[in-house]
């Protein structure tokens, strides 16, 4: 072979050799978005600033930074820049489990080890070893709807089984799997339900079974650690990957995220947490409220699920009414992360399932109306949610050196007729479309009975004030209300072609709960008809339009 060719023969192969690390980093490209109200989360908005974009991080923000020659220029003017939203709890990029999968969150992970042999010497539902990284693929179209709520990266978790194995943070843009890897690993998850009728299949083996690993796991750490010491005249220890996988959790260099929503599971969390002196995170934490005090005391973060329970589908004529029960629950969501605030308890959210994008910024928004700070509801989504994924250096604030995940607005980022604009992952722009009408998000339905109203509510001798947000889905009412009566989601909510409308609502009336019928009628910006509840007079209400919700 000539030298000419060994050497077009050897360029060729170096060409090859690098164009998958090419491919993951592209040209690198510059941003300025200018004249936009900036809002660092790590210290003061500023009003009107420009910030800078460069190779993927941020490279400036400030109210005097110069404009680089070669960027991209975006007009700032209406828009708002946040850091980039995180959702604490997913199984995004994780493929979806197969048959026996078994309880919880959604997503997969144990039935693909089992499917590629593991050398584990548990059974499937038990495999601490299992890493999210190993499985994350990208997966363009649920991060593009994610994306649509300003979301640009996420931690993402195996999904079912007791011990699910380590989490990765990711960000929601690219085409390289190990080029979405923003860290990892970055927590052991563990989950309360059982294996799909695989072992363990009950509550109380699935508490047995957590405590044992991590007891096998403290003894197999001592015997490796004396073979360590003194190897001769000692039976060498066999490797266990399951066990090896739990003592970064075991010497608290790994935090542990456990999934309960339950009063009674987060107390059995904490204490399993106590006894092998775990660094605890909650994941869900539904009831968190009623252990708050716990939950500051012994620093345990909660996960919170913006995933609010809701009615899916409406119900039968002949239906019976929701339990009360299930009304409060509903009611009360929305106001749990603000006792968690009061509590002192860190928080993040998460979108625990969410299968409909527009509740991830319209729940928060429900969050913060039920007496949530504002500004905590955003920590909780971006700094706040860095911090307790142990990924405050690299992402959660606008800071310089730090990676480009940024979400751009029009409008604070918690009003009701707020859209996101665009989003950068990595320092790369992704346009976010407006809403369809169709699309059954922000603005659906409309013209219609979507909107805000203003309500005067006269009942049982109490004149109050309440906020109504409501939807229109076809017949459809679907919505919440906040105000002298309380706040909750209204059920079962119907109008019709001509504007007549018939909805129930939990109300707080004299220090009781009582469910109460609204039934009345619509006509352009009023919004006027009957209240009844049992054993009570009647009452009426009356108002006009207000924002979009």
């Amino acid at each position: 072979m000539g030298f000419s060719l060994r050497l077009a023969c050897a360029a060729a192969v170096g060409v090859l050799s690098v164009a998958p690390l090419h491919a993951q980093r592209t040209t690198p490209s510059t941003y300025a978005i200018t004249n936009a109200r900036l809002v660092p989360v790590s210290g003061p908005a500023i009003e009107r600033g420009t910030i800078v974009i460069r190779n993927g991080l941020i490279a400036a923000l400030g109210t005097s930074v110069a404009v680089p020659a070669d960027a991209r220029v975006i007009d700032g003017n209406g828009l708002t820049v946040y850091p980039g939203l995180i959702d604490a709890f997913s199984t995004f990029g994780l493929p979806a489990p197969t048959g026996g999968g078994g309880g919880g969150f959604g997503g997969g992970g144990q039935a693909a080890a089992a499917a590629g042999g593991s050398n584990s010497n548990y059974p499937s539902g038990i495999r601490p070893e299992n890493r999210a990284v190993d499985q994350v693929k990208p997966n363009p179209d649920a991060f593009a709807s994610a994306r649509g709520a300003g979301i640009t990266a996420a931690l993402t978790a195996p999904g079912n089984g007791v011990m699910r194995g380590q989490s990765a943070l990711i960000n929601l843009a690219g085409e390289d799997p190990f080029g979405l890897v923003v860290k990892s690993p970055v927590a052991q998850h563990i989950g309360f339900s059982g294996s799909g009728g695989g072992y363990p299949g009950s509550l109380m083996g699935v508490i047995t079974s957590i405590r044992q690993l991590f007891l096998d796991a403290q003894r197999y750490r001592e015997l490796q650690a004396a073979y360590a010491r003194n190897p001769r005249g000692m039976r060498r220890p066999d490797m266990d990957p399951s066990l090896e996988a739990l003592l970064p959790a075991l010497a608290r260099q790994q935090p542990v995220v456990m999934a309960a929503n339950s009063q009674r599971e987060i107390e059995r969390a904490l204490t399993i947490a106590k006894e092998f002196n775990l660094q605890l995170i909650i994941a869900g934490g539904s009831e968190a409220h009623l252990v708050a005090d716990r939950l500051k005391a012994e620093n345990v973060a909660v996960l919170f699920s913006t995933n609010f329970p809701r009615r899916t589908a409406a119900p039968a004529a002949d239906a019976d009414p929701d339990p009360i029960r299930l009304l409060r629950q509903r009611a009360e969501a929305p106001a749990v992360p603000a006792k968690l605030q009061a509590a002192g308890v860190r928080m993040a959210f998460q979108s625990g399932g969410i299968s409909n994008w527009a509740d991830w910024l319209g729940n928060a928004r429900r969050a913060v109306e039920a007496g949530l700070s504002a500004d905590h509801a955003l920590r909780a989504m971006t700094l706040g949610s860095a911090e307790i994924l142990g990924a405050a250096d690299r992402v959660g604030s606008l800071e310089p050196g730090k990676i480009a995940n940024l979400t751009v607005t029009r409008g604070d980022l918690f009003a009701a007729d707020t859209r996101v604009t665009q989003v950068f992952v990595d320092g790369e722009a992704y346009d976010v479309p407006a809403p369809s009408a169709a699309a059954g998000g922000p603005g659906a339905g409309r013209p219609g009975a979507t909107g805000t109203w203003m309500l005067e509510v006269e009942l049982d001798g109490q004149n109050q004030f309440v906020t109504l947000a409501l939807r229109q889905e076809g017949e459809s009412l679907v919505g919440f209300y906040q105000g002298g009566f309380g706040s909750g989601e209204i059920v079962h909510g119907q109008i019709q072609a001509d504007g007549s409308f018939r909805f129930t609502a939990l109300l707080t009336l004299h220090s009781t709960s009582e469910e109460a019928v609204f039934t009345g009628t619509w006509r352009g910006e009023l919004f006027q008809g009957a209240v009844s509840i049992i054993g009570h007079d009647g009452g009426r209400f009356a108002g006009t339009r207000g924002a979009s919700y």
